[in-house]
């Protein structure tokens, strides 16, 4: 019995000793925790900014999509339209076909940039045959066209800036070696095919293989993995309303956010990041990785 008291009165003071290290032990790992949680929230507001958003951010971007539901608006026109015969500079790797053709400037940049890729392949014959037409211009061509050719004014991407219709000065586009480099690698470089094979009854017009538009990185890799057309693209972001990417190791984020009269979101202030609208109802962000925050000259950039 003594031995049993004796066994139990040791148990006791063992316990007194160590239930201090215990409930100390306890208490870190809560202050841990909390303090972890405190950390995440306030990098989190550090890193975030309110953006307000207006209606008229949903006619402007690179992602607007231009058919026959959704005309462009006159606020959709790329500022940076310039007439490519007098910018030798931006004219390097094709040709025109006309001495007046005008293209956003910075879409002609990154076409060139395109072509000058392809050259170094062996493939070298480009030649744009269409790109930029004002409404008035489009109007024109509708009315001595016909509707089986052209499109009424507002209805057609090459009202925006952003599309283009390229040739090959050897051969029809269809059969020729540029057509079928544009098709296998237009996407590497922001372009996509906009009116492919097997997507007509989406698109509503017919296989183009010359007509090229441009949506961006990552978006175009994101669509050329998926087999989407620019439709398919949107509504599969509306659908999902936040996306991510990774494309050459380095993360992609995308969301989608539905415009009213009075939006506000939520834009990092440490990352490069870009706005687009879709010409619908809403606007789709996109955020960059790090090592893009030095490039900021497509950007919203927070300041």
């Amino acid at each position: 019995m003594k031995k049993w008291g004796f066994l139990l009165l040791l148990l006791c003071l063992t316990f007194l000793y160590i239930k201090p290290f215990l409930e100390s032990k306890e208490e870190m790992q809560h202050y841990e925790l909390y303090k972890n949680d405190k950390v995440v929230d306030r990098k989190i507001s550090g890193n975030l900014q309110k953006k307000e958003i207006t209606e008229e951010q949903i006619y402007q971007g690179n992602l607007l999509l231009v058919n026959g539901e959704y005309p462009a608006h006159p606020k959709s026109i790329k500022s940076d339209i310039i007439n490519l015969s007098t910018h030798n500079e931006l004219i390097k790797g094709y040709g025109l076909l006309e001495s007046e053709m005008y293209l956003s400037e910075d879409i002609a940049r990154r076409f060139s940039e395109m072509t000058t890729a392809a050259e170094k392949e062996g493939v070298r014959n480009f030649c744009i045959t269409s790109g930029f037409r004002d409404f008035e211009e489009q109007s024109v061509l509708y009315q001595e066209m016909g509707s089986a050719y052209a499109l009424p004014a507002g209805y057609s991407e090459h009202n925006l800036g952003l599309s283009l219709d390229v040739g090959s000065t050897q051969m029809k586009m269809v059969d020729a070696p540029e057509g079928k480099w544009i098709e296998e690698n237009a996407w590497k470089y922001g372009f996509i095919l906009r009116y492919p094979k097997d997507k007509t009854t989406i698109t509503g017009i017919q296989y183009e293989p010359w007509h090229i538009r441009y949506v961006g990185l990552p978006h175009s890799v994101i669509m050329e993995g998926k087999k989407f057309s620019l439709e398919e693209y949107l509504d599969f972001l509306k659908e999902q309303k936040s996306i991510s990417t990774t494309m050459h190791g380095e993360k992609y984020e995308i969301s989608y956010y539905p415009v009213t009269k009075d939006t506000t979101i939520h834009v990092p202030s440490n990352l490069r990041w870009e706005i687009s609208g879709n010409n619908m109802d809403g606007v789709i962000v996109t955020v960059f990785p790090i090592s893009t925050h030095a490039n900021l000259k497509e950007v919203g950039m927070a300041e």
